[in-house]
């Protein structure tokens, strides 16, 4: 578990917290906070319960009447919880002055005190994730002395990508763990939709396009991906929400092919691929499956 320096819109919502002015420098002395036309921030009456629209898609999800584009649909307009945890510092830190040495902005204390750090996580393949919780209790349960920050998720999203994290986790170590990959973490942040690479025209269409120029490679289906569904808590999976890989594709080989001309038709594959600009923000992650072609 890593700390990260706090976003711009996460800093100022706790420096203001409590203060004697509002976030536009305005004094709450004098000024009535009842009616409905005073609300302090956007979730004022939020009891912490989780998303009922993020619920309802993951339970679509679970009994198969939904895919996980509906998931990430419902969190465009979902309030998440961002964790913070407290990191101690020693007060006086030293400031680094010309030519290498060293100046102090004081005399160093054995006195700490405590700055609010954002939280990011390594997923298992070593990409930084973000995690967020759709309750509060979801957040407590995971670590008791983080602080609650409400955000919108697509303002948390754009936190993932501005500390580089590529995926945002959804409620981990609960019951139900979504993950948001790349693509749908960078669609969640500008607020754009999402469709999966797997079923992405675009995306086919692009695969189409590198496979063309391979004599060899007859056709190229593209599927779900292995990594696409999700291990549960109580030993079942969900069919997404997966950290990936995202996509498959199965190439159809002509037949009579060594070893050494199939890595070259992969190694061509590939690179095509790349240099594909639809392709590489679209697509998370791959699995390579290869078939003979039939005669």
């Amino acid at each position: 578990m890593e700390h990260k320096p706090l976003p711009g819109h996460i800093a100022a919502a706790l420096a203001g917290a409590g203060g004697a002015t509002d976030s536009a420098g305005q004094p709450w002395a004098g000024r009535s906070l009842s009616g409905d036309d005073a609300k302090i921030h956007n979730f004022e009456d939020d009891d912490g319960a989780a998303d009922a629209g993020y619920r309802a898609a993951l339970a679509a999800l679970a009994a198969g009447t939904g895919d996980e584009a509906a998931v990430v649909a419902s969190l465009a307009t979902a309030r998440v919880f961002v964790p913070i945890l407290a990191r101690l510092a020693e007060e006086g830190d030293a400031l680094a002055g010309q030519e290498g040495k060293e100046h102090h902005s004081g005399e160093l204390h054995g006195d700490k005190q405590a700055d609010m750090a954002l939280v990011t996580l390594q997923a298992p393949d070593g990409r930084t994730a973000l995690p967020v919780f759709t309750s509060a209790a979801a957040l407590a349960a995971w670590h008791a002395e983080a602080r609650p920050v409400a955000v919108y998720a697509a303002r948390a999203a754009l936190s993932a990508v501005a500390e580089g994290a590529e995926l945002l986790v959804l409620d981990p170590g609960s019951a139900a763990t979504f993950v948001v990959r790349r693509p749908a973490v960078w669609a969640l942040a500008r607020q754009h939709s999402w469709t999966p690479s797997y079923s992405d025209p675009a995306v086919a269409e692009a695969v189409g396009t590198a496979a063309a120029g391979l004599p060899a490679l007859r056709r190229v289906e593209i599927q779900p991906g292995g990594g696409v569904a999700s291990a549960q808590a109580g030993g079942g999976q969900l069919p997404g929400g997966g950290a990936g890989p995202e996509l498959r594709m199965v190439l159809y080989l002509e037949d009579g092919l060594d070893a050494a001309a199939v890595q070259s038709l992969v190694a061509g594959l590939n690179d095509a691929l790349a240099r594909n600009e639809t392709f590489a923000e679209r697509v998370d992650s791959i699995d390579i499956k290869l078939q003979r072609a039939a005669p």
